[in-house]
């Protein structure tokens, strides 16, 4: 399953659920979110039916951002429960991610 692309209107009902859910706060404009772009799809893939990974473009939906504090990009919450599980702010690499994942789900 490949990432999924939320918005301020389905933002809610994305992170609810029995899976944790990785929001990828980001931006068009955002060189390491760029770079994130196939790390998050890749780990999409081979955490299917583990972990929900989904991404929010920030200028577009300003609202969500706002309700978390996020300041820079990118951002990634892990959602468990639909609350904030565990944040990370900066690009990592395609194992480091993984492990921030699994370490925090």
């Amino acid at each position: 399953m490949a990432t999924e692309n939320i918005t301020d209107d389905n933002f809610d009902e994305a992170i609810a659920g029995d899976l944790p859910v990785v929001v990828d706060f980001w931006a068009e404009w955002c060189g390491p979110c760029k770079q994130m772009a196939p790390h998050l799809e890749s780990v999409a893939e081979e955490l299917a039916g583990k972990v929900k990974i989904t991404k929010i473009n920030v200028d577009e939906n300003p609202v969500a951002p706002s309700k978390f504090g996020v300041r820079g990009m990118p951002t990634l919450m892990l959602f468990k429960d639909g609350k904030v599980a565990a944040t990370h702010l900066g690009a990592m690499s395609k194992q480091r991610l993984t492990e921030w994942i699994k370490e925090s789900a």
